[in-house]
């Protein structure tokens, strides 16, 4: 089962029809848009976890969504490592990348990952 089929579940799409009744490009457009909607409330549950941090800071909106978007592949590990259920080199072996990567990406070397790691974190992390 791949990682989005439960999704599709919870919008009441059963995969194997919407896999036969739909296009490529409209299977790809409904990823695109629910992965886009997951990072959305990940920012907004992350926003909220520093919110105090943001306050004392006086940071605008917009400065959080900078602060945010440049951390959150570093919050999502840090999250998913907090459950113990994987370590960094499961991590980096779930994600199809080398271990320096994911230390990289912890210790705040790399703030742009490829949009590939990312979406396994999420993927990961749901």
């Amino acid at each position: 089962m791949s990682a989005i089929e439960p999704l599709y579940r919870m919008l009441g799409i059963e995969p194997s029809v919407f896999t036969k009744e739909f296009t490529k490009e409209e299977h790809i457009l409904l990823e695109v848009y629910l992965f886009s909607r997951i990072y959305e409330e990940l920012q907004e549950i992350f926003r909220a976890q520093h919110r105090e941090y943001f306050r004392l800071m006086k940071f605008t909106k917009t400065q959080e969504d900078i602060m945010l978007e440049a951390k959150l592949a570093r919050l999502l590990i840090q999250d998913i490592l907090s459950t113990h259920e994987y370590d960094q080199q499961g991590i980096a072996r779930y994600t199809g990348t080398f271990d320096d990567v994911v230390e990289d990406v912890i210790l705040g070397r790399n703030t742009s990952p490829s949009a590939t790691f990312l979406r396994r974190l999420i993927e990961l992390h749901a």
